[in-house]
């Protein structure tokens, strides 16, 4: 029963990452059907980014009511029904409605299941299952190029997702009893804290505010590579265009590579090693972006940036009950994914304005400021918190 609660959550992470760059794929065709400039996608990005910063926030409450299965099969169920409503829509005010249940369903799942498994699973699956999720945000793009491709429409590949999704929801409101037992014969379980905690209590424990930090910079960093990679090739270091798409997407192949690889790491050194692994393999392909190399070490650079980024993300999260307890894990996790969403919201966009009024070749550069504040906040963690492990 354990094993078949395990391949669920598995199936589980695939989902959350299917519909994550959809938009992103769709929208060079969605927006002109729709009548509206392109840059109104961040609109929708950003509702969807308000309703996920908000549920996570409202995880602890939610996850100490429900469950950590209920919340999951309902959020599931409200991404599904978002979907379908994308599917359905023939106006941007329509999508900006469906974005606000896309959203809210977004991320108490995404809070409540990376709790769940730091409580109740090795390091190394959380590594796997964030591998996963990058499988999944790999095949939604593919999903909708099929669409598209074979005169399908975007609105087919949303209602093809929204399919996939009621198929997992209908399959986690199955194993409700799998993750009532799972819990009942965990012993971590009876730490669990019997309220739910304020935004004021969480952030009076010592090292929440560093942990949410570290979180902020960690997802900056990733979010920015993400999205200008592919400009700051193109327009700093002269490869083309073409290539430059290809180059940056192997920042992306790094990091579900390395989650890959990372699960196989873990079982020699702890969260707290992986993640300073992590960040001095950043350090190494910072520097060799900002080298006058050949194109060849620019990808290798992008290539590093993103097998640093891998142990990052999923040993914080999976560190979080050693360094504040089981009772507080819920809490803290929440306010950490609200941190990650915030960070991945505003700062791609910030670098955007620096890159037009300034240069697209300090790239490097604002990810190594994120770095270093990170490095220290990672720091002061361990400290705050006594070691952590």
């Amino acid at each position: 029963m354990v094993h078949l609660l395990l391949a669920i959550i598995y199936i589980a992470f695939i989902s959350l990452g299917l519909p994550d760059s959809l938009l992103g794929s769709a929208w060079p065709t969605m927006y002109p059907q729709l009548g509206v400039p392109i840059s109104y996608a961040g609109g929708i990005s950003m509702i969807i980014a308000l309703g996920t910063i908000i549920s996570s926030l409202l995880s602890d409450r939610l996850t100490l009511k429900l469950g950590t299965g209920r919340v999951t099969a309902i959020s599931v169920l409200m991404t599904a029904v978002a979907l379908f409503g994308f599917s359905l829509s023939s106006s941007f005010f329509m999508l900006c409605i469906w974005a606000v249940p896309y959203g809210l369903g977004a991320g108490s799942v995404d809070a409540s299941l990376n709790n769940y498994v730091a409580l109740h699973y090795e390091s190394k699956h959380m590594s796997w299952l964030h591998c996963f999720w990058g499988i999944g945000a790999s095949l939604g793009p593919y999903i909708m190029g099929y669409a598209l491709t074979h005169g399908m429409g975007w609105n087919a590949g949303y209602r093809s997702i929204s399919i996939i999704q009621i198929v997992l929801t209908v399959i986690l409101f199955c194993s409700l009893p799998l993750w009532e037992s799972r819990i009942s014969s965990d012993p971590k379980c009876e730490a669990a804290s019997s309220r739910a905690l304020s935004i004021g209590e969480i952030l009076r424990i010592p090292g929440a505010k560093e942990v949410m930090l570290c979180f902020f910079c960690y997802c900056s960093i990733e979010s920015t590579a993400g999205l200008w990679a592919s400009s700051y090739l193109s327009l700093y270091k002269g490869v083309p265009a073409e290539a430059a798409a290809s180059f940056a997407s192997m920042f992306f192949l790094g990091i579900t590579f390395g989650r890959a690889l990372s699960g196989f790491i873990t079982m020699k050194l702890n969260d707290r090693q992986m993640i300073y692994l992590g960040q001095a393999i950043i350090v190494a392909g910072i520097i060799i972006l900002l080298l006058p190399l050949d194109h060849v070490f620019s990808l290798v650079g992008l290539v590093l940036i993103g097998l640093g980024c891998a142990p990052i993300y999923p040993c914080l999260i999976h560190s979080t009950p050693t360094n504040f307890g089981a009772d507080k894990s819920q809490a803290v996790i929440g306010v950490q994914m609200a941190s990650a969403y915030v960070g991945t919201c505003l700062m791609p966009p910030l670098f955007g304005l620096i890159a037009n009024r300034i240069d697209i070749s300090l790239l490097p550069v604002y990810l190594f400021v994120f770095l270093i504040v990170m490095v220290y906040m990672f720091y002061r963690l361990i400290v705050r918190t006594g070691g952590g492990h």
